[in-house]
């Protein structure tokens, strides 16, 4: 194992699939909690994409000079 393996995107897809729940056997107040949860998740995915491509913006800075 090279030091460039490390540098690798090791993703194979994501775990689960994400198929549509099924909305209609939920309550009300099912609904805005799984909404709720489904809005953390969105901005745990935004947060970690702005890192990333911040990381890559740095990297990309320094290599440049």
């Amino acid at each position: 194992m090279s030091a460039d393996d490390d540098l690798e995107p090791t993703f194979q897809g994501h775990p689960g699939d994400f198929s549509e729940m099924k909305v209609e056997a939920l309550s009300i107040e099912e609904l805005k909690d799984y909404i709720e949860h489904a809005k953390q998740e969105i901005a745990r995915a935004e947060a970690e994409i702005a890192g990333r491509e911040s990381l890559r913006g740095d990297a990309d800075a320094l290599f440049k000079n």
